[in-house]
């Protein structure tokens, strides 16, 4: 999950947050595949918590042990 925050002047209902009602400077968490769809709008939402990034195949086999 990422986190952005509401920088409108107004508050927003928010369809992918279940019609959620966020107010000015209120920060919500959203799923991180739906973060571009809130920080295209830098006039309306600000991120302020970094989307998890999902661990590579690579990644993975460094922490197995090889014989």
């Amino acid at each position: 999950m990422a986190s952005v925050r509401l920088v409108a002047p107004e508050p927003r209902i928010v369809p992918w947050l279940g019609s959620q009602l966020v107010q000015p400077d209120q920060v919500v968490d959203v799923p991180d595949d739906q973060v571009a769809a809130y920080t295209c709008q830098p006039a309306v939402w600000e991120l302020v918590g970094e989307p998890k990034k999902a661990p590579t195949i690579s990644a993975a086999r460094r922490g197995s042990k090889e014989d």
